[in-house]
């Protein structure tokens, strides 16, 4: 039996996890902007926080609720974001700023909120939910791709800060899922794009905009595997799910390999010459 921590369970993947979770007889202590999601909690226990994830205060507070509802937490998914779509040159300020404010400041206050607890545990287990955007990202998402490499980041660099305190942390990287991502509930647009961004911009949108309703990615399948990552005795720090985000990253790998061979003469070039 665990005890869940997840923010954004509403909707998406988060609402498959905390469905997925609670049938296992697990407690999840979950959060919503608004609402009550219809989840079926007869096996397990659920507890519903509601949430506005750029207010820091109003994360501070619901990470210490948690811990009243339950002295013990094993698992913090921050999960919770939006996207935004559109050429880079069209975002607004604002656009940025919100996106940054939900889907990077929001969940680095969870953690930060969390670890005290969470050493005092010593053990529980960071899940990061970013994005193959963050990873192999493409045209049309800029700022989107840039709050989730943000996330990768903060990943990889905390789970060598508290592994040795028995906190595992792992950034799980979600290609094309068919849950309403893609709609107004979450996703946000910069704006018509103009022709000069047509080809790349433009085709990307165009294509996303045709994607809706039949991605790949199972929802359901993907909670199953979020659930045997938790499980297991050694979890990756990085995980990516669906197909599709696996031939991006492996795309994107070997593009990154090529150029760091081609260009290695001009990169060790840039040391001191050694001392004769």
């Amino acid at each position: 039996m665990k005890t869940w921590f997840i923010t954004g369970i509403s909707r998406g993947l988060g609402l498959a996890l905390a469905e997925a979770a609670l049938q296992r007889g697990d407690t999840v202590i979950g959060t919503v902007r608004e609402g009550a999601p219809g989840i079926d909690a007869s096996k397990g226990k659920l507890h519903v926080l509601t949430l506005e994830m750029t207010d820091a205060a109003a994360v501070k507070a619901a990470v210490d609720k948690a811990f009243t509802l339950a002295p013990r937490i094993d698992v913090v998914v921050n999960n919770a974001g939006h996207g935004l779509l559109g050429a880079f040159e069209d975002a607004g300020d604002a656009d940025i700023e919100r996106l940054f404010a939900v889907n990077v400041f929001g969940p680095m206050r969870v953690i930060r909120a969390a670890l005290p607890y969470l050493r005092k545990q010593g053990a529980a287990h960071i899940i990061n939910v970013t994005s193959i955007a963050g990873r192999a990202p493409g045209a049309g998402s800029v700022v989107y791709a840039a709050t989730k490499s943000a996330l990768e980041g903060v990943s990889q660099s905390l789970s060598q800060e508290v592994g040795p305190l028995g906190i595992k942390v792992t950034a799980v990287a979600p290609g094309a899922f068919r849950t309403d991502f893609l709609s107004a509930h979450s996703i946000r647009r910069s704006g018509e794009v103009s022709s000069d961004y047509a080809q790349t911009a433009g085709s990307m949108v165009s294509r996303l905009d045709s994607m809706a309703g039949k991605q790949q990615g199972d929802p359901v399948r993907g909670a199953e595997a979020i659930l045997a990552l938790v499980d297991a005795e050694n979890p990756p720090v990085h995980l990516l799910l669906g197909s599709d985000a696996l031939r991006r990253a492996r795309e994107k790998l070997g593009v990154l390999v090529g150029e760091i061979d081609a260009w290695e003469k001009v990169t060790a070039g840039t040391d001191y010459p050694a001392a004769n």
